[in-house]
């Protein structure tokens, strides 16, 4: 499986809640980093039940990758936009990402994320 079809499958499994799938693409020891004061994971169940606070549903438009050998593994670059709904069920879309995944021996290692999303979540009203 080349990095961007590794990735791919992973970010697709998430969007379903598939995460044992997700999880058999992880490498041992893996770290997943978000926007977001101590928003560093170690599982995905943790990572799920943070992430439920911020949306009920993402998917992930991708757009492009950008890969370069990074010893002992590879770097990709994953750029998009997201769409999906808020907490109160509105829906959102447009929304710009960034991922950096650590890719090594075919697993991924780590996956660093930056988006928008807190830039364009409603605000509560006075």
């Amino acid at each position: 499986m080349t990095p961007e079809q590794l990735v791919t499958e992973f970010l697709r499994a998430l969007e379903a809640r598939d995460l044992r799938r997700a999880e058999s693409l992880l490498a041992r020891g893996a770290v997943l980093s978000f926007p977001g004061a101590n928003a560093q994971f170690s599982t995905l169940p943790a990572m799920t039940s943070w992430a439920s606070t911020r949306y009920r549903s993402v998917r992930k438009t991708i757009a492009s990758f950008d890969q370069m050998d990074s010893p002992p593994g590879v770097v990709l670059y994953c750029r998009g936009t997201l769409a999906g709904v808020w907490p109160d069920g509105t829906a959102f879309k447009d929304i710009r990402f960034i991922d950096r995944f650590e890719i090594v021996d075919g697993m991924i290692l780590r996956q660093d994320v930056w988006n928008d999303l807190a830039e364009s979540r409603p605000r509560a009203r006075a």
